[in-house]
This record gives structure tokens, sequence and C-alpha cells, in this order.
């Protein structure tokens, strides 16, 4: 029986016809390795981008439902195109939408998750010999409307399908040879990892790391689909294999740093003391679909009887997060709702912390030696992540990287710009 090989390229590996014919020679040599092969692309290049600013242009809240139609039309150009190009190399091709495939989703639109993926299709043409070119980032409901997946949402296209098919493996090519140690965009000399496990790609994904969407990582890790993220200028290097913790040696406490910049940090003050408060809050942004990230609860004040809650949210749901707790404040009975964006989040992440001691005391003593000031601290078994101050966060992540001795001797190489998940 022959083996399926998902492969999934980003919007800068299908720019324009010339690196298009290039993703085409890519998969064809996958095909000629006696694989059966099933393609997912991104929109062209900075398409989704172009796309939005016309959005907006004419509309400064757009619907979720027009929106999902206008950004779902651009990965239909690139699965015809690069169709074209397998099929003018002599090879038989066949594009495909989610809607064509049936890739199921919930009703939600923008982050849409997937739900079920039918196969019946996908299987007879690659029973038939084709080459199967997908759409990724979008969906559908069961009534038919057109959905997409939110940021990262090809990658999550393409291991999701990986699962649906059982394929051998899905290869995520992107503009960099692999993970590495954090941003080599920042740190030259980010050392590119052989293998990592999915918790930790997991942690590094969630802290701003954007190589891969954690959603992706999640799915991966759910289906023990193999992952692995490679290079679409130096295609027979085999760049990183994401795989399971207990199939690894650890050498060393921590794997990565990464930092993220998209953070905004809410504070509601003066929330009364009573059960239940906390529960409203958050279910009420869980209902709007709103992720919440790090959460603290200061203690009761005596006097009022009151504390403070402050939490940190992706900065693309702000406005969508006052509204919701504008129209929540009186339900509350809370007092001001302050707001600030020019923070950002530093993370260590590694297998190896688990029970190592030292490893935060290190961290934040880094940190204080460069005179930053944390603001809030979050950890897991394998990850421990600082809100800074926006203009501390490089010079955080740069010293973070080499405290802990994650430098290599090469220079990394970055073709254009990291994949935006």
């Amino acid at each position: 029986m022959r083996k399926v090989i998902v492969q999934k390229f980003g919007g800068t590996s299908v720019a324009d016809t010339e690196k298009i014919k290039n993703v085409a020679k890519t998969v064809i040599k996958e095909k000629e390795n006696g694989n059966d092969v099933v393609v997912v692309v991104s929109a062209m290049g900075h398409t989704t981008d172009y796309l939005v600013k016309m959005a907006k242009d004419l509309s400064p809240d757009p619907s979720g439902r027009e929106m999902d139609m206008l950004l779902s039309t651009g990965e239909g150009v690139s699965i015809a195109l690069l169709a074209m190009a397998i099929q003018a190399q002599g090879y038989e091709a066949v594009s495909f939408n989610a809607m064509q495939i049936g890739i199921i989703t919930e009703n939600v639109h923008s982050k849409a998750r997937i739900i079920d993926i039918k196969t019946d299709k996908l299987k007879k043409n690659l029973k038939e010999g084709k080459i199967i070119v997908v759409a990724g980032f979008q969906g559908v409901t069961e009534d038919g409307e057109i959905t997409t997946l939110g940021r990262g949402g090809s990658d999550t296209s393409a291991v999701a399908l990986a699962a649906a098919l059982n394929a051998e493996r899905c290869d995520i090519y992107t503009d960099v040879e692999g993970v590495y140690t954090t941003d080599p965009r920042i740190v030259p000399k980010a050392t590119r990892l052989d293998e990592i496990s999915y918790e930790e790609m997991l942690e590094l994904a969630h802290a701003g790391a954007n190589v891969l969407h954690p959603r992706s990582v999640e799915t991966a890790k759910q289906f023990n689909v193999p992952l692995r993220v490679r290079s679409s200028f130096k295609t027979e290097n085999l760049g990183t294999l994401i795989l399971g913790v207990d199939k690894m040696e650890i050498y060393k406490p921590v794997t990565g740093v990464a930092s993220d910049l998209s953070q905004a940090r809410i504070v509601v003050c003066d929330v009364p003391d009573t059960p239940g408060q906390a529960a409203k809050l958050f279910s009420s942004l869980a209902k709007e679909h709103i992720s919440v990230d790090m959460i603290i609860q200061s203690y009761a004040r005596k006097v009022s009887n009151t504390n403070d809650i402050a939490f940190t949210i992706d900065s693309s749901d702000l406005d969508k997060t006052i509204k919701t707790l504008d129209s929540l404040k009186k339900d509350l009975n809370c007092g001001d709702i302050q707001v600030n964006d020019n923070i950002a989040k530093v993370s260590i992440v590694g297998a190896g912390m688990i029970d190592r001691p030292g490893i935060a005391s290190t961290m934040f003593q880094t940190l204080a030696d460069l005179g930053v000031n944390i603001k809030m601290i979050s950890t897991s078994e394998i990850k421990i992540s600082c809100l800074v101050d926006k203009d501390d966060a490089e010079r955080a992540l740069k010293a973070l990287h080499k405290v802990f001795e994650l430098e290599g001797d090469e220079t990394a190489v970055v073709k254009g710009d990291l994949p935006d998940v």
C-alpha cells in the first residue's frame, strides 16, 4: 500500500509563478519517491493582507461572514495555479477547496475549528494516481457556510488532513530551515533543532514562535502525526522533526526562547470578592471566542472587599474584549477597566525544566540584571513566561538565549520573512 505524504507550503513559497513552479518540482519529487501526495497551500504572498486592507477601506467593522467569504478566495487562486504547474510538468493533479472535499468546521467565523474531514473524494483521486492540491485556511459548516480557521489555518488544515488520511507524515515547508532555539532574525546565531517534542513546540508556539500555530501542533500531538518543518528553498535539508517527548534524549533544561509582541493586558479593577465573579467574566469572553492567556487575581482588599483581575489576550481581540467588558461592567459591579497594549510576553521552554531547580531564578535574575520589570508571571511544567514592556522584549530574549547557552556557531539563514501564522 502506497504511503500518503501531506505537504504544506505557505504564502511566500507560492508568491509568484516562478516560486509555484519550484513548489511543483518539490511535490513531483515526493510523488516520484513512490508516495501519494496531498498538498496544502496558502494564499499567494501578502494576498490576505491586501484583502483585509480592502475590507477595512470599505467598512471599519466588516461582518465575520463576509470576511470569511472574502479571505477564502485567496487560496482558490493558489491551488488552481499550482495544479496547472504540476500538470505542465506531465503529472496529473486536481485542486479542491474545502467545500468540494468536505472540511467541516464549527459554525464560527474567522476562528473555526475543524470537526470532520470527508475523505471519500480524496481517496478516490489518490487511487487514480493524482496529486491533490487543497486550499488551506478554510472550511465549511454543515449547512454550507464558508469559514476560515484563523491564524495558522493552513498549517492546521495540513495536519488535520494528514490525520484523516492516516498519512506517513506531514511536511511543513517554510522560509527557514526548521525550528530554531529562538527567532533567527533577532538572534542570528540561533541554533536549528534536529528534534523537538510536541509539548515543547506547542509551548513555543503559544509563546510567540512564528513557525507553527499552536492548533496545528495540538492536532499533530492528538493524532500522533509525524510532523517535520522544512525549508522551501533547501528541500534536501530534513529540517526539524517534531515527536513525542518520550522518544527524546534531554540534554539541556531549556530548548528555546520566544517573545510575543501581539499581547494586551486588561485589568478589571475593584471586582466584588464574591463567588462566581471570575466565572461570569471569563465565560462572557469565551462566548465571544476570545482566548485568555495569563490570569492574576489580587488578594481581596479588607475595606472594600474587592480585588483586581488581570489577564492577557491577543491584541487582535482587544476591541472585541473592551466591547464585551463594557457591556458586562454593570453586571460585575466593578470599577475601571485598564488596558495596556504596550507589553510583550517573553518565555523560556524546555522539557528538561521538569524537576530542575534554579531555572526560574536564573530567568528572573537575568531580567533583573537588565533592569527589566516583570509585570506578570505564568508557568507550566515546561514553560515560564514573563510579561514585560514591549521595548524590553528584544534585549530580554537575547539575554535569556545567551544565559541558557542556546547559541550556535553558525549564523542562521532566513529567506524573506518568517511565516505569518
